[in-house]
């Protein structure tokens, strides 16, 4: 007997929305199907087991496609469904939430008033079996539960109304047969009964389903479409490194060998295995904001998207793997992933793993940490800009330039070394190595071997100000501030001598220092420019300019070497004969060539040259 029933009132309303394609990605009807299957697959064999002991043989998925019927059949012999399931299940929608999926469609209507594309909100729901309307004109199912003599036939257009009978002769499992629209690539809508669209799909969504899926043929043995390979499930003793390699490079798209491995799994409440790759090279899109990056998701072994950077910190996006969750829906969205508390606890444990796996190679492999740091250090180093309890693991595995060497340095090798009585970690800024090196403010820590970290990648700039200090020592910038290096400060003779031409230099270069002071940094150079301890740097302030922001002109003060013939002389000159016109000439070159010795930029540079061809003029 067929009965005609309607379908719950808020399953209508969803079933109109597939029709008109308000998802955007048909393909993923198949995949829907295929996990469906797979489930039963699992039910029927966990049954079996508990039963009798002993998995059932040739648990399989099959597809049979007929292009002249045009139809696509999914079929599994798994546990089946009774004839109240098939009603509960498909027939009504028995999970909460609809109604408020069906207004924030509503909702997102543009301007225009038409339905925007809308994967993040159907993700909210568990679409499944319904999906299979936005590709078909008419869906039969027929399904026969494991233990019960007969099955159970239902079918349905998606208008509002569905037939049910039972039937005699239905198989074991259940079979989906989907009556296919016409193709239209306008609507994204393609041939779904054609053999390299199947493969495509299930190559992409259902590769690592551990069941075999099989593509009926109408001569010979069904071929086999999926790999069944799930890398990330296997022990890793079972696995080749060559086996790994071939992995990383298909999710990769790199034909280089990964840098190192990690394998993951998690159990207790929330389940999840992972399988991560650091690469051995930098990807040029690295420090490209639209650049190709995050893990690969999978839910039960079935692929949700590719690009999931909810799943790993920014500053360690280019670590490439998967990460297979066992309690996510399958239409989970990015909106729902930047929320769900698992997401975000199993972003914390990934990142953690990678740094401390990193951290391991600085003793077990020197050579693979050097080319890690060489090719991630500066986006490793962005994370010292979130997250304060990220700080000390990314400190622990970072290196830098150093006075002390031509090879870099650990903070922890730093702070060996430190002198006696040191309290601080000293660093300088800056473009490039050279110019660091070649600064006056290295003078005295040169001098008094006082070892100094060079900074010189852009977010060194950033970070600097963000991290306090490390394993007790305060960082401290020699180019900001005042310095304390145990040098004898300037004797109070020897100020007062100098306070007429101080005060002076003060007014007279007004419009560039905030204040002129007697130095202890110094012992070749005859002056330098130094950053109060609150203000930004040179090169900070040059950064914002280039990325558009403006900041106020930041005042520097100019710090005097008392010893230099060239300071001690101006102030004799200045004692003799204040109103010498050359004096103001002398102070402009004193401050211009303070600022060119840290690779400052002149305001205005022909008339510096200028000033410094008269005065060249006069010595020959």
């Amino acid at each position: 007997m067929t009965e005609t029933l309607e379908f719950q009132a808020e399953a209508r309303q969803l079933l109109q929305l597939m029709v008109h394609s308000i998802y955007s990605n048909k393909d993923i009807f198949l995949r829907e199907l295929i996990s469906n299957a797979s489930d039963a697959l699992d039910k029927r064999r966990l049954v079996a087991l508990a039963e009798d002991g002993a998995s059932p043989e040739d648990l399989h998925i099959e597809i049979a496609a007929d292009t002249e019927a045009r139809t696509l059949t999914v079929r599994d012999n798994g546990i089946g469904m009774s004839r109240d399931e098939v009603v509960s299940l498909i027939g009504t929608i028995a999970k909460s939430g609809t109604a408020e999926l069906l207004r924030r469609l509503k909702d997102s209507k543009d301007k225009d008033g038409k339905e925007k594309e809308s994967a993040e909100l159907i993700g909210q729901f568990g679409v499944g079996f319904y999906s299979t309307f936005m590709v078909a004109d008419k869906v039969t199912l027929v399904t026969r539960r494991v233990g019960e003599d007969s099955g159970t036939r239902w079918e349905s257009a998606g208008e509002g109304t569905y037939t049910i009978e039972s039937v005699a002769d239905a198989p074991q499992g259940t079979a989906v047969t989907v009556h296919l629209r016409p193709k239209d690539e306008e609507d994204a809508l393609f041939d779904y009964a054609d053999e390299r669209k199947i493969r495509e799909i299930v190559k992409r969504y259902s590769d690592f389903i551990s069941f075999p899926i099989r593509l009926a043929a109408a001569e010979g043995e069904p071929a086999t479409l999926n790999s069944m390979k799930a890398l990330w499930a296997r022990p890793r003793s079972e696995v080749k490194d060559e086996e790994y390699t071939e992995f990383y490079r298909h999710i990769s798209h790199d034909w280089t060998d990964p840098l190192e491995t990690i394998q993951m799994r998690a159990e207790g409440t929330f389940e999840y295995e992972a399988l991560l790759f650091i690469p051995s090279r930098a990807p040029h899109d690295l420090f490209q904001r639209d650049g190709r990056r995050g893990i690969q998701l999978y839910v039960k072994r079935v692929f949700i998207m590719d690009d999931s950077r909810e799943l790993m910190p920014d500053h360690l996006r280019f670590v490439k793997g998967v990460v297979d969750a066992a309690d996510l829906s399958l239409n989970i969205s990015r909106e729902i992933l930047q929320q769900d508390r698992h997401i975000q606890l199993i972003r914390r444990r990934l990142a953690k793993k990678v740094l401390s796996t990193v951290k391991d190679l600085m003793t077990s492999d020197p050579e693979k940490y050097r080319t890690f740091w060489r090719e991630f250090g500066r986006a490793v180093k962005e994370g010292l800009l979130g997250d304060p309890g990220d700080q000390k693991a990314i400190l622990d595995i970072a290196s830098f330039a150093s006075t002390a060497g031509d090879e870099p340095t650990t903070l922890t090798a730093y702070v060996e070394r430190m002198k006696e009585g040191q309290d601080e970690i000293y660093f300088m800024t800056g473009e490039t190595r050279v110019q660091v090196e070649n600064s006056p403010h290295l003078e005295a820590f040169k001098a008094k071997g006082y070892e100094v970290l060079l900074l010189t990648d852009p977010v060194d700039e950033i970070w600097v100000d963000a991290v306090p200090e490390y394993e007790g020592k305060k960082l401290q910038s020699i180019a900001r501030g005042s310095v304390d290096l145990d040098s004898e400060p300037a004797s109070e003779e020897k100020t007062g001598e100098f306070a007429p031409l101080l005060t002076w230099l003060g007014e007279t270069l007004t419009d560039e220092v905030k204040e002129v002071r007697l130095s202890t940094r110094l012992t070749t150079s005859p002056a330098c420019l130094v950053s109060d301890a609150d203000d930004i740097t040179p090169t900070l302030e040059k950064m914002y300019r280039a990325m558009g922001q403006e900041v106020p002109p930041v005042k520097r003060i100019l710090e005097l070497n008392p010893e230099h013939p060239l300071v001690s002389g101006l102030r004799a000159a200045h004692e003799q004969r204040a109103d010498d016109p050359n004096l103001p000439e002398t102070a402009e070159l004193l401050y211009g060539t303070a600022l060119l010795a840290e690779g400052g930029d002149l305001a205005d540079p022909a008339r510096f040259a200028k000033l410094l061809a008269d005065r060249l003029a006069r010595t020959v």
